[in-house]
């Protein structure tokens, strides 16, 4: 592939030898690109990039503009890129590159990594042999309150007084059931960035992006080194079990898109 458009996925170390990235490229055999177009790579300056050759009518500045408006379509485009820079960082360390991201030609694609070689050698260095996982934790919603025996309706039968009081305590019991849980994911996360090398705290995911009504109060990623993932893991399932009233999830491992930022825009663990 030389001419066309490109368009990049994740970038990995090119030691120079003629199998450079063979385990990587061989674990994306059968892997579609967001073009359904198989995934080559592009060798520069030490570094190479993992690309596909896709169609000027969906990719060209001008439709591709058009297109990111399409959230149907962007999803789409957004799991075929994921999957690629999962299968690749399943073999090897990748720093993955910014969605839609296209260049024009191999030449592109070249200069993209003679532009961005510092950042993308320092960046391989820091992220060598380590891996993302993601941790969001929910605060379960109690059990809908059954009415006093013998008050099918406890808003009617009550007095406007005494309901108004009813009220006043179920908020502030609600209250104090979210402080347990966010006590609870604090102390989740307190826990997992003492084994992780590096940590990030994202905002708490709007419920009517995700579809979980649960409130999210714990959205992180841990930056661990390879060998200690099952560790992790393992530790992840132990909070689980013990965290009355939250709903723990764990996700990965991942390449580690939340820390390809330079380390001062990063949380450190007890290893970092």
């Amino acid at each position: 592939m030389t001419e066309g458009l490109r368009y990049a996925y994740a970038v990995v170390r090119d030691t120079g030898t003629p199998d450079a990235a063979a385990d990587v490229l061989a674990a994306l055999e059968g892997v579609p690109g967001v073009a359904g177009e198989p995934v080559r790579a592009v060798r520069h300056l030490g570094l190479a990039v993992l690309a596909g050759t896709v169609p000027a009518e969906h990719f060209d500045e001008g439709p591709l503009r058009e297109r990111l408006e399409d959230m149907a379509w962007l999803e789409r485009v957004a799991r075929a890129h994921q999957r690629v820079v999962d299968t690749a960082g399943a073999e090897s360390c990748v720093i993955p590159v910014r969605l839609a991201t296209v260049c024009r030609g191999e030449e592109g694609l070249r200069r993209m990594l003679a532009d961005g070689r510092e950042r993308f050698a320092s960046a391989l260095d820091r992220l060598e042999g380590r891996v993302e996982w993601g941790v969001k934790a929910y605060a379960e919603a109690p059990p809908p309150e059954e009415p006093p025996a013998g008050e099918p309706n406890a808003a009617t039968a009550l007095s406007g007084r005494d309901y108004l009081r009813r009220r006043k305590a179920q908020r502030r019991a609600a209250e104090q059931r979210w402080g347990h849980t966010e006590e609870g994911a604090r102390l989740v996360h307190d826990t997992l960035a003492g084994l992780a090398e590096r940590h990030r705290l994202h905002p708490p995911q709007d419920p009517k992006l995700s579809g979980v009504s649960d409130r999210n109060v714990l959205n992180a990623a841990y930056l661990v080194r390879r060998e200690d993932s099952a560790g992790f893991a393992q530790r992840v399932g132990e909070l689980a079990g013990r965290a009355a009233g939250l709903r723990v999830e764990l996700t990965g491992p991942w390449a580690p898109y939340s820390f390809t930022a330079p380390d001062e825009a990063e949380g450190a663990g007890a290893g970092g």
